[in-house]
């Protein structure tokens, strides 16, 4: 399993298949299938039967799919869309943690 560098809450553009040029936020990540659910992306509908056991209204709901990491891009606030690579942080050399960085610019990307 690759190690996926989109997380959570990020901000994405998506650069292919049919919701191509939208942007929205991750949803969920799902490392495993290398795919991330993108707000507003990918939307599919479902028929479903009304159960009043479960106070399930019946007709056609509409909901995201999951679509595939290599098609989205993450959003960089300073230039846009970019490639993301991983960078040793400075500093604290008791754990070695590696944090998010625009490849187009050198700013940092994640929030800590």
């Amino acid at each position: 399993m690759k190690q996926m560098l989109i997380h959570r809450d990020d901000l994405v553009k998506v650069i292919a298949g049919r919701d191509k040029g939208k942007q929205g936020k991750v949803l969920r990540a799902f490392p495993a299938e290398g795919r991330v659910l993108v707000e507003r992306v990918m939307m599919v509908k479902r028929h479903t039967r009304p159960n009043p056991n479960r106070q399930i209204k019946g007709g056609i709901a509409e909901h995201e799919a999951p679509i595939a990491v290599s098609n989205v891009m993450l959003i960089c606030p300073e230039c846009g869309p970019t490639r993301v690579r991983k960078q040793a942080s400075t500093g604290d050399t008791a754990h070695h943690h590696r944090q998010r960085v625009c490849k187009k610019c050198g700013r940092l990307l994640d929030k800590k």
